[in-house]
């Protein structure tokens, strides 16, 4: 296919088979690109597979785009320099940020039946939206004049600030159907955490021997059974994708590729993310269940 083909710098690598044994849930790995682009990231995946992203043309800032049955369509808030459309979901409601400079302030948007509406918390130099779910909650992060991150999260109109138990940078990045929230804390000593969230009660996550060397791990998505992906960094600094489910721990690593992140799970399973290349470049994937 001409999507797969053409990449800017000669990208188009194999897929290939997944670091270690393959899980139940990796049918198939396909990687694809905007035509044109520099680099292209997926980061959410609705349950009929549509996916949403960012791609960086040759020119500046970056754009937005939606993948799915109709083709590949482009995503810009009207007047943004840049456009980061981050999660979808069931009914095709599309969540992110825009900036009109290319730098702070960050402004939230909810795109909706083709309208596009800003979404900030009040009082907040910056919003950045990062996840929503079947009902419309909508989660993500904000900075104030003090430039420190805290979560939100919006239900039925009520926003809600919340930050895990000492962190000194608390970001929310995904909220399922049933309302459990995962995201990302930083520590007192520097150090970064996956957290969930679920009925009021946070749990911390590592991925076993991260935090002991001082590496991180980010949980980016999860979906109405509770499986989460995201991606650590190991004690040499090399970044992975994992998920987690009922049974553990499983690294995923795209063969070829020194860097493997993953963004986001629909609730059959299917994940997408972002491998980088040796040549520095970005290529966003979908592994089908």
């Amino acid at each position: 296919m001409s999507q797969r083909q053409s990449r800017r710098a000669a990208w188009m690598a194999l897929l290939g088979a997944l670091f270690g044994a393959a899980p139940v849930w990796a049918q198939t790995v396909t990687t694809f690109s905007v035509p044109g682009a520099v680099h292209t990231r997926a980061f959410g995946i609705s349950p009929s597979g549509a996916i949403v992203g960012i791609y960086v043309p040759a020119g500046p800032g970056f754009r937005g785009f939606h993948r799915g049955p109709e083709g590949l369509t482009m995503i810009d808030y009207p007047g943004a320099l840049a456009t980061a459309p981050i999660k979808v979901n069931p009914r095709g409601d599309v969540v992110g940020w825009y900036t009109n400079t290319g730098v702070a302030p960050l402004h939230g948007f909810l795109l909706r039946d083709g309208e596009y509406s800003t979404l900030d918390v009040p009082g907040a130099t910056s919003t950045q939206p990062f996840g929503i779910n079947a009902r419309g909650d909508v989660v993500g992060a904000y900075q104030n004049a003090d430039g420190v991150f805290h979560a939100f999260v919006l239900r039925k109109g009520v926003l809600t600030s919340f930050d895990a138990p000492g962190a000194n940078l608390t970001q929310a990045v995904d909220i399922n159907s049933n309302g459990d929230i995962v995201g990302v804390f930083r520590d007192t000593s520097n150090v970064f955490h996956m957290f969930v969230l679920s009925n009021g009660t946070f749990s911390t996550v590592d991925y076993p021997g991260a935090a002991s060397t001082g590496a991180i791990t980010i949980g980016v998505g999860i979906n109405p059974k509770g499986d989460v992906v995201g991606q650590y960094r190991d004690a040499l600094q090399v970044v992975h994708g994992f998920v987690l489910d009922a049974s553990g721990y499983t690294t995923v690593d795209i063969a070829g590729y020194p860097a493997t992140v993953l963004t986001g799970i629909n609730p059959r399973g299917d994940i997408v993310g972002r491998a980088r290349g040796t040549d520095g470049f970005d290529v966003a994937f979908v592994i089908h269940r």
